[in-house]
């Protein structure tokens, strides 16, 4: 049946935007810039027609949800930061069909999750940055999953992660990657100096955590991790309260995944917060 080829957990800070744009930040995300690029091209080497992205920008708060849209097409300025993404144009296909199966696979498994195929409901930028450079030209079906879950349990998120592999590996004809899309930890710079802190973590406490995490990221300790995640996810912040990382996970084998990471775009910070590309390998 179907393969899940490629798991990665992304980053899709606002500023690679705006290091495009001429001006004095002109180039400043290039790293993670040229980070999707070779995500994309490996997705590509892979044979990937889909990619489902797990989008800690689309609150929810009540279940779970696919944006699974014919296709996709618009101009989008951030509401949270128009001053950093504004007029940006996209375009991708999506995959209504996959969405139905992770949706239906999901709701038998136990976690009550809806498919939105008839939608005019845009995907946040959560997926958007990434698809700016990873799919420009199309070449990706793309379908979002809702990932900033104000109501939920990492333990049901991490059981959607492991539905939607087995919707991909025993219902779907076809090979499928699949992206955390969200930062380490998230506490954005405080209202008034948030410039003094475009290349900086907010705090010391935070970045030490960080590199805790890519440590054992890199060790591939996924026990030690997932015991300490939901406490990481409160005191750190965690962007969507982590619930990208615990779908990611949960579709890896959660507690008994044992792979280290490739960290493809070097840990980072961004207006406070902490980043990363990476990929997670598929066993």
């Amino acid at each position: 049946m179907g393969k899940l080829a490629l798991a990665a957990k992304i980053t899709h800070v606002p500023s690679m935007y705006l290091s495009e744009l001429p001006g004095e930040h002109h180039g400043c995300r290039q790293a993670a810039i040229d980070g999707h690029k070779e995500i994309g091209r490996r997705c590509r080497e892979l044979g990937v027609d889909t990619i489902v992205v797990f989008d800690t920008h689309w609150l929810v708060n009540s279940g779970y949800h696919v944006n699974c849209a014919p296709h996709f097409e618009g101009v989008y300025t951030s509401n949270e930061l128009p001053h950093f993404i504004r007029n940006m144009p996209y375009a991708f296909p999506g995959n209504p069909g996959l969405g139905r199966l992770i949706a239906e696979t999901a709701t038998e498994d136990g976690v009550r999750t809806r498919h939105h195929d008839a939608t005019s409901l845009p995907p946040e930028y959560g997926t958007l940055v990434p698809m700016r450079y990873m799919n420009q030209d199309q070449h990706f079906r793309v379908l979002s999953v809702s990932a900033l879950c104000t109501v939920h349990d990492l333990a049901d998120s991490a059981r959607l992660g492991r539905s939607v592999r087995r919707a991909i590996e025993e219902r779907y004809e076809g090979s499928v990657a699949v992206f955390a899309s969200g930062s380490l930890s998230h506490r954005f710079a405080q209202n008034g100096v948030a410039e003094q802190y475009l290349h900086r973590i907010w705090d010391e406490f935070l970045y030490q955590v960080d590199m805790r995490v890519v440590e054992l990221w890199c060790q591939g300790d996924w026990k030690a991790f997932t015991e300490m995640l939901p406490m990481y996810a409160d005191k750190c912040h965690g962007e969507g309260f982590m619930h990208d990382t615990a779908m990611l996970l949960g579709a890896l084998g959660w507690d008994a995944y044992d792979q280290p990471v490739e960290i493809i775009t070097p840990y980072f910070a961004s207006s406070g917060t902490g980043q990363i590309n990476a990929i997670f390998p598929v066993v």
